[in-house]
């Protein structure tokens, strides 16, 4: 981590090209989904998570799924993600745009367990196409959002004739905003390092694109300095911006930043 803005100056061009920004022409967004739970007069429930797959349409098509990658399958004991206990499930970067619907795939084996006895608990839904459930998340360029599947699973067990149970699943799906960001244009265009510091710490950075804009995200909730180095034989001068507040779930931006020739 660099320490102080007097150390900019050494910085390589180099590293313009290891910071550079996106092609994407809408940027990303990180999505983390989390798995939690209301209490329950049950044991156990065990649910197999196979897959998660999110619908990245305005208008819910069908081709707008997407699954997501590095998901942690297995067994969830959701009676063990209660009292703000969560798990995560996954965590992706993907297209800034829209987030609609979320599918929770489930594989074999889910049961529960009742007086010490364990029960199969049928999901006929849930591992076929998958459980269903609606966001209507915008996902903005450079914010981190934590999605929040509540499972219900009081309401969400029911009780067969035959002594067996099945699932009926009943989650709510919440959207929290984690970060803020950035966003900053320097004039002239000439390559540059953008750093977002507090106190002698810098927090992230950002080089500059081919139209001299620069993008710092995933930053927390804070009031920073700004600093943008230009290349140390562009002839400009380091500005910094003070008191740049990043505010969760919104993009500060600060405009075009004017240069100063040395």
């Amino acid at each position: 981590m660099l320490k102080s803005i007097f150390k900019y100056s050494i910085i390589t061009l180099g590293l313009f090209s290891l910071f550079s920004c996106s092609d994407d022409e809408n940027g990303t967004a990180r999505v983390e989904v989390r798995l939690t739970d209301a209490p329950a007069d049950y044991e156990e429930v065990n649910i197999n998570v196979e897959n998660v797959r999110l619908n990245l349409s305005s208008d819910e098509s069908e081709e707008g799924w997407k699954d997501m990658e590095g998901v942690e399958s297995g067994m969830y004991n959701l009676l063990e993600l209660t009292g703000g206990v969560d798990a995560l499930l996954a965590n992706n970067e993907l297209p800034a745009g829209y987030l609609s619907q979320i599918r929770l795939v489930l594989g074999d084996g889910n049961n529960l367990v009742v007086d010490g006895t364990e029960y199969a608990l049928s999901t006929p839904s849930a591992q076929s196409s998958g459980l269903k459930i609606n966001l209507q998340q915008e996902l903005l360029d450079g914010i981190t959002y934590k999605i929040l599947l509540d499972f219900d699973v009081a309401k969400s067990i029911v009780e067969k004739g035959n002594g067996g149970y099945s699932l009926k699943p009943v989650i709510r799906a919440m959207a929290e905003a984690q970060t803020g960001a950035v966003l900053g244009q320097v004039n002239p265009v000439v390559q540059s390092m953008a750093y977002a510091i507090v106190d002698a710490d810098t927090i992230a950075s950002a080089a500059t694109s081919e139209e001299g804009i620069f993008f710092l995200r995933g930053l927390e909730a804070a009031n920073y300095k700004v600093a943008v180095v230009p290349a140390t034989d562009s002839g400009y001068a380091t500005v910094e911006e003070e008191n740049v507040e990043v505010t969760i779930g919104e993009v500060n931006d600060l405009g075009v930043i004017d240069l100063s020739e040395l």
